[in-house]
């Protein structure tokens, strides 16, 4: 399918991406704690004959050099930019930062009909990086609503990787020790996906070793049923923290971040999930 890609500067720094012949279903492609603008991912679902626009939503013009703090009005107001472009239905595709972030949109933003979380967590973490003051500390909620600061869980920085510090390190231990730590706090933390009225798709594999998304993706999928609303969870137990959907470049080694898994299992992760995240951002219900 021909798209036409277009750069957008304001109020986001990004591209959209669009079928020649348009669309009325709309995405919103959110990266993690890389900040980068999912370019690639935009163009795969373009192909697919929908308006993908992906977006830089900390570390750009005007934003907070972290994700700290992070208004989640900058995702609604990119469902109103789809909304006045045509779409009918909207998506947020998210992954690890980017899925907390959609999951929340949805949350508060009931135009939201499908979200897709990948390698999702459970919680409402604490600030990735500083917030518009330059202080990474004291720890803050990653996340705001209407100028409020959303619940948290802050990190334990008694913790210490069990890799050598030459290399890249594997924090899934650092969450873990940090969710026991602060086991009080993670109750008001939780993201209540079962208020949301969106469709939910999750999609975690079982040797990430950025954080436990699997166990995350399985609460959050028991919060849902236990309210009565519809989930679907794929999952591979030898995929790691990046999936990687058909069509989609081999992604590259961090010199900071172990991320578990093998290019192959996050590719047949991300194969298993493609046909479900096309038929839910296609479904009309």
């Amino acid at each position: 399918m021909d798209v036409v890609e277009r750069e957008l500067t304001d109020p986001w720094e990004g591209v959209l991406v669009a079928p020649a012949c348009g669309s009325d279903i709309g995405v919103v492609v959110l990266a993690g704690s890389s900040g980068r603008v999912e370019r690639e991912r935009a163009r795969i679902l373009a192909e697919q004959g929908m308006t993908a626009m992906a977006i830089r939503w900390f570390g750009g013009p005007g934003q907070p050099p972290g994700i700290c703090e992070i208004p989640l009005e900058i995702f609604t107001t990119a469902v109103d930019f789809l909304q006045a472009n045509g779409a009918e239905r909207v998506g947020i595709l998210g992954i690890s930062k980017g899925a907390e972030a959609a999951l929340l949109t949805a949350v508060h933003d009931p135009r939201v009909d499908v979200v897709i979380a990948l390698s999702p967590t459970f919680h409402v973490w604490c600030n990735v990086g500083p917030g518009r003051d330059g202080a990474q500390h004291p720890y803050r909620s990653s996340w705001t609503w209407r100028e409020q600061a959303l619940p948290f869980v802050p990190m334990d920085d008694s913790w210490t990787p069990a890799e050598p510090d030459s290399g890249p390190v594997a924090i899934r231990g650092w969450y873990e020790r940090s969710a026991r730590a602060f086991a009080h706090l993670l109750p008001a933390a939780e993201i209540p996906v079962d208020k949301a009225r969106a469709d939910l798709l999750l999609v975690a594999g079982g040797d990430d070793a950025m954080w436990p998304s699997l166990p995350f993706a399985e609460q959050l999928a028991r919060r849902r049923r236990s309210a009565g609303a519809t989930v679907r969870l794929i999952a591979r137990h030898d995929a790691g923290h990046r999936p990687r959907l058909p069509g989609e470049s081999r992604a590259p080694a961090s010199p900071q971040f172990l991320y578990g898994g093998t290019a192959e299992a996050d590719a047949l992760l991300g194969a298993a999930a493609w046909p479900q995240i096309l038929n839910m951002l296609r479904s009309d219900g």
